[in-house]
């Protein structure tokens, strides 16, 4: 071989060692930096998933408030309603027995015996007038006369025997007895006969 192509050969050989040590050289660099880029995207990642992992407990454990403050909203609403409710009977109530001695009144008006009729037709007017205020309201007469004697529902003031009747049953009503709904505003006053 000549000297110039053996020469030439060589220092081919030689650029090409050159090149492949230098591709070398930064091939060892870039692969710890390869290695650390890898680390850290490892290490974002991880953090990711923690901060999601968290984000999600953050957001059942407020999903959760938010349900229990919604329960105890509707929980409130309905016990509110029924306060409002029970505290517009009471006042009903309270109200109807308030009346009631004037309904008395009116009764007795009718009992008594009166020459002119158009004043007595004229209190029957108004006593019915109360009557149907009073069946507006949902307040009704508690039936007493002839009826078993019922302690929840009656008020006995005396007791006789009377074979007319049964036993222990209502014979005689000094006062009307008036409930709303199953509330007794005022129990009846009866005489029993029986007991």
């Amino acid at each position: 071989m000549e000297k110039g192509k053996w020469f030439s050969k060589m220092s081919e050989k030689a650029k090409k060692t050159k090149q492949e040590a230098a591709e070398e050289t930064a091939q060892t660099v870039k692969e710890p930096e390869a290695a650390e880029a890898e680390e850290k995207q490892e290490e974002n990642t991880e953090s990711k998933t923690e901060e999601l992992d968290s984000l999600k407990a953050e957001n059942e454990e407020l999903k959760n408030k938010l349900l229990r403050q919604m329960a105890e909203f509707d929980n409130y609403k309905k016990r509110t309603a029924k306060e409002k409710e029970e505290l517009y009977q009471y006042a009903k109530s309270d109200c109807v027995e308030t009346i009631l001695g004037v309904i008395d009144n009116f009764e007795r008006a009718l009992d008594t015996q009166c020459s002119d009729e158009n004043f007595k037709k004229g209190v029957e007017m108004i006593f019915h007038q109360f009557q149907n205020t009073l069946e507006k309201l949902g307040v009704e007469e508690i039936k007493a006369l002839g009826e078993p004697f019922d302690p929840q529902l009656h008020n006995a003031v005396s007791k006789v025997e009377d074979e007319n009747f049964g036993e222990n049953t209502v014979c005689q009503v000094y006062q009307k007895g008036y409930k709303l709904g199953d509330k007794v505003i005022r129990h009846a006053m009866v005489v029993v006969a029986n007991s």
